[in-house]
């Protein structure tokens, strides 16, 4: 079954995913140029929400704006930068100082789970349609005969790396005692489970989407270099959010994940 390309989408469907989309990568320049002024604490933060509102657009900058936004930088504070900490810079992970319900640390914990998720799936989707044969090291044609399997497979692997990795950068920075190797191994502890949690959620609506409701629709998945993949993606990521939360809520309750 061949991969709808954009001639074969209905006109409305790809004006609303062109919408979609540029709404999501609008929403990350906001905020890219709005933590240029005012960096967060904790600098992997700087990267997570405008990674998150790629997908998440008005709803990421809403929370940004809620729960992440860091106070305007002093002269005072650059002055002091390097003999002292402000108590911006001792806010958990990068956030705002200002109390506020554990429910939102969740939703912030777990969007930074998520944005190391969003990066590795747009790097390997973008590398298997550029470079199919990589798809081989997925279990294509020795273990899958459909590319998406395979492209699930890598992007797991990728996502716990980039996932891990941000999680480490979170830590590191508290914990500079520990070591990079204990650190590290609390990263692991941290995100493994609640990076499955998101990759099965956003796999699950991914597999709706390509595999039952456009092939009965339209005839056939669509393409990856179509505006109506990546609205999807926007929504399979959303899904991916719905079912990490909870998981992201038992760590962070258990301590195994520090509150964020």
């Amino acid at each position: 079954m061949a991969d709808l390309s954009l001639p074969d989408l209905p006109t409305w469907l790809v004006i609303c995913s062109w919408t979609s989309v540029a709404l999501g990568i609008v929403c990350a320049v906001v905020l890219v140029v709005d933590l240029v002024r005012r960096p967060q604490p904790m600098a992997v933060m700087n990267a997570v929400w405008p990674i998150c509102a790629l997908f998440g657009s008005v709803l990421w900058v809403g929370a940004y704006l809620a729960w992440g936004r860091a106070p305007q930088p002093r002269p005072s504070d650059d002055a002091n930068r390097h003999s002292d900490h402000s108590s911006t810079e001792m806010a958990p992970l990068g956030l705002a100082p200002q109390p506020r319900p554990y429910s939102s640390s969740v939703f912030v914990g777990t969007s930074h789970c998520g944005a190391g998720c969003t990066v590795a799936d747009l790097l390997v989707e973008w590398l298997i349609f550029a470079a199919p044969s990589v798809a081989v090291l997925g279990g294509m044609d020795w273990l899958f005969s459909d590319e998406i399997y395979a492209g699930w497979v890598i992007a797991y692997v990728a996502a716990l790396i980039v996932g891990i990795g941000f999680q480490y950068f979170a830590i590191a920075p508290m914990n500079r005692d520990r070591g990079r190797l204990r650190n590290l191994r609390a990263a692991g502890r941290a995100d493994v489970l609640s990076l499955t949690a998101w990759q099965i959620g956003m796999y699950g609506m991914m597999a709706i989407a390509q595999l039952a409701v456009f092939p009965a629709w339209l005839g056939g998945p669509v393409a990856i270099n179509t505006p109506v993949f990546w609205a999807v993606m926007q929504l399979a990521m959303l899904t991916g959010f719905v079912t990490s939360f909870p998981v992201n809520w038992w760590l962070i309750n258990a301590g195994v994940k520090e509150a964020m």
